[in-house]
């Protein structure tokens, strides 16, 4: 995924770009060269996608956040239990934060919260709700792409740390992609855990409805993607040339968010044109379902181990707390577990 760390408007000099639009545009490009093309999931989120995808969250389709919530309010005490104390709870993609409110109030003796995300205004206002609704708490928001590289402010509130990845994320990336990421995440824990939201493998019709919603939900929210890139690089996507498709990829083990081009057309993107055919997919999201054994294979190549899951009845959604795995970890990797420490840490 590419940085977005700010929003960048177009110049007023058309032939020279700043730096990091430059850099930002490479990136889409990149992908609309590829086969089958692609965009990075990040363009959803602007201000209106973040609001859509609130309203995803609420619809009767969309099982995840749904299952995610009955799984924190059943087990919620012993997941707290199981993580500890006095802890910096770092979000990446925080959006409004409502499962991160209960996991708050459950903790004991919370210290700071870090929400990344990429949103701003809708970042700070979440960020201030909770700074209300916790006086004590060091709230720090940092509008970021959390699969870059961030800075979190050192000291006392920021050094225990926790990594909370609700909902589904992790299944948006490719598995080299997720394999990268869970290790960027385990050095920005120093030491600390994960707590990760973790789809599994389920009824194809139950898993494509999710992303198929019949209000359109979904389908505004895919296509505000193009909105968007139109906005940030001054692109000339025509949203009413594509539509709304979602399938399920079982080699794969994942759904594939599609807009599909209803007729041939060049979309003029930078100083480049890219061509689609009628009937063309640009992939937006690939989201991945695991098994047990197969999430685990992947958050062990990454340095983690898993220490507890946290399921619903039927098995559809799971909460997993990841240790570091310190075996796998080169000496002086600032990502080991310090409260379970290494054999040769205790020589």
């Amino acid at each position: 995924m590419a940085a977005v760390e700010r929003a960048l408007g177009r110049l007023a000099d058309a032939g020279r770009r700043h730096p990091d639009e430059q850099a930002l545009l490479a990136s889409v490009l990149e992908g609309l060269r590829r086969r089958p093309k692609r965009i990075s999931p990040v363009w959803f989120y602007d201000e209106r996608g973040s609001c859509l995808f609130d309203e995803i969250c609420e619809l009767p389709e969309y099982y995840l956040t749904r299952v995610e919530l009955s799984i924190l309010r059943g087990r919620l005490s012993e997941i707290a239990a199981s993580v500890g104390p006095d802890l910096c709870v770092i979000e990446p993609g925080s959006g409004t934060s409502t499962k991160t409110r209960m996991l708050l109030d459950a903790l004991e003796r919370p210290a700071a919260y870090v929400p990344v995300d990429v949103a701003c205004e809708h970042l700070e206002a979440a960020a201030e709700r909770l700074r209300r609704e916790h006086d004590r708490l060091k709230v720090h928001a940092i509008c970021a792409d959390f699969t870059a590289p961030f800075s979190i402010p050192e000291g006392a509130p920021f050094r225990n740390r926790l990594v909370y990845f609700p909902g589904s994320t992790i299944g948006n990336f490719d598995r080299s992609e997720a394999v990268r990421l869970l290790s960027h995440l385990r050095r920005v824990a120093r030491g600390g855990s994960m707590l990760i939201g973790v789809d599994m493998v389920k009824d194809r019709r139950v898993m494509v409805a999710a992303y198929d919603d019949a209000a359109g939900v979904t389908a505004a929210f895919n296509l505000n993607a193009l909105e968007h890139l139109n906005r940030r690089l001054g692109s000339d996507f025509d949203p009413a040339g594509f539509h709304h498709r979602a399938v399920w990829n079982a080699v794969a083990s994942r759904i594939e968010m599609h807009l599909v081009s209803r007729q041939r057309q060049l979309v003029r993107i930078g100083d480049d044109f890219v061509c689609f055919a009628a009937g063309e997919a640009l992939v937006s999201e690939y989201s991945h379902k695991y098994t047990p054994q197969t999430f685990a294979a992947m958050a062990a190549a990454a340095g983690w181990h898993v220490g507890q899951v946290w399921t619903d009845p039927r098995e559809w959604f799971s909460l997993q707390r990841l240790v570091a795995d310190c075996s796998s970890i080169s000496a002086g990797d600032r990502g080991c577990r310090v409260h379970a420490p290494c054999p040769s840490d205790t020589a």
